[in-house]
C-alpha cells in the first residue's frame, strides 16, 4: 500500500510501548544524518545506526537512501489527509474550505516539522531522479487523495455558483495557485532566520495572499481586508472544524 508503514524488525526495545514509532525514529534519523553530515555523507548504514535498528533492516526493505526518502515523505500525505478530509467536507462556504486546507497544513508542520523537511529533499532533482519508479509511483498515488479533496471544493464551488469564472482553469490548475502560496512560505519559515526581521508574521501574511488570490479569482464571498478581521477568521475555522486553538501566524521572539 503506497506510503503504508514499512515493515521493519530488528527494532531495538518494545515496539508497542515505545513513546515514538519505529517511523518517527527513522524519520528523526535521517533529518539528524543530513544535518551532521550532508546528503553525500548519508547513507541506510548510517540512519540504521542513528535509529537503533538492526543492521540491514533499511538496506532489506529499500535500494538506495532515495527510495527511503522518497517512502517516508510519502507519510506526509497520510498524515495531512484527516486534516484535510476535515476541511473538505465541513458543511461551510468553499471558500472558507478552502481556506481551512491552509490551516490544516500550516497545523501538521507546526507539530511535524521533519515531515516538511523530507519533502522538500524527495522534491529535488537529485532524490526524485535517484528513487526508483516504484517508490515515485507509490509516492504519487499517496497524493492523490490530497488533491482529490481540494479539487472536491472547487467542484462544490463551481457548481454553487460561488467561483463562477474559472478563467479557463481546469481543477488541477486551480489549485496549484493556493499550493504554490503555501509551499513557498512553508519554505521560508523553515529555512531559519530568513523571514525573522523581514516578515514577523509570516503565516498571516501567507492567509492574506491567500485570500487575495481567492479575490482574484472571483471566488465569492469576497474578502475585504479593510473590514474583516483575518486572524478572527482564521481562529473561527481552527475551532469550528478542526476543534483547536488556531496555528501561530507569527513566528516566536
Amino acid at each position: 500500500m503506497a506510503g503504508s508503514e514499512p515493515e521493519i524488525e530488528g527494532a531495538t526495545g518494545n515496539r508497542a510501548g515505545d513513546e515514538t514509532s519505529l517511523s518517527q525514529r527513522i524519520r528523526v534519523a535521517v533529518i539528524e544524518c543530513l544535518d551532521a553530515v550532508g546528503y553525500a555523507g548519508t547513507s541506510l548504514h548510517r540512519i540504521q545506526e542513528r535509529a537503533g535498528v538492526s543492521r540491514g533492516a533499511l538496506t532489506y526493505h529499500f535500494a538506495s537512501k532515495e527510495d527511503l526518502l522518497v517512502t517516508l515523505a510519502a507519510r506526509n500525505c497520510l498524515a495531512r489527509r484527516e486534516l484535510f478530509e476535515r476541511a473538505a467536507l465541513w458543511p461551510g462556504p468553499s471558500r472558507e474550505r478552502m481556506l481551512a486546507i491552509g490551516i490544516a497544513d500550516t497545523f501538521l508542520l507546526a507539530e511535524q516539522p521533519e515531515l516538511f523537511r523530507l519533502s522538500q529533499y524527495t522534491l529535488t532533482a537529485v532524490v526524485w531522479g535517484a528513487a526508483s519508479a516504484e517508490r515515485r509511483a507509490q509516492s504519487l498515488d499517496a497524493s492523490e487523495p490530497l488533491g482529490g479533496l481540494v479539487m472536491g471544493i472547487i467542484r462544490d464551488a463551481v457548481d454553487s455558483g460561488e467561483l463562477p469564472n474559472a478563467h479557463g482553469l481546469n481543477e488541477t490548475e486551480l489549485c496549484l495557485g493556493p499550493w504554490t502560496i503555501c509551499l513557498g512560505m512553508h519554505t521560508l519559515v523553515h529555512a531559519e532566520g530568513v523571514l525573522r526581521d523581514r516578515v514577523p508574521a509570516p503565516y498571516r501574511l501567507m492567509f492574506l495572499h491567500l485570500q487575495m488570490l481567492l479575490n482574484g479569482y472571483g471566488w465569492q464571498p469576497l474578502f475585504d481586508p479593510a473590514h474583516e478581521d483575518l486572524d478572527a477568521l482564521v481562529a473561527r475555522l481552527a475551532r469550528a472544524i478542526f476543534d483547536r486553538d488556531p496555528p501561530p501566524l507569527a513566528l516566536p521572539r
